[in-house]
């Protein structure tokens, strides 16, 4: 069960209700754990093309209908 956040970015929020944590991301997605841990909590965090890329492409083999938009400000 995952534990009660205080404040979650979008993706963060999206993570949580699928039952994802940050480590299972950063492994899926190639990411060190720091960014990760930015892309979880920090909604004002802005990650470069490449990152948004390597989310993305992890995050479409749990659901292809997904872009980028419904997580980032592109």
């Amino acid at each position: 069960m995952p534990r009660p956040s205080n404040k979650r970015s979008k993706l963060g929020r999206f993570l949580e209700k699928h039952g994802y944590n940050r480590k299972q991301l950063g492994d899926m997605a190639n990411l060190n754990r720091s960014t990760v841990t930015r892309l979880y909590n920090d909604s004002s965090y802005m990650p470069s093309g490449s990152t948004i890329s390597k989310v993305m492409k992890a995050l479409r083999k749990l659901d292809p209908s997904l872009k980028a938009e419904d997580f980032f400000d592109v």
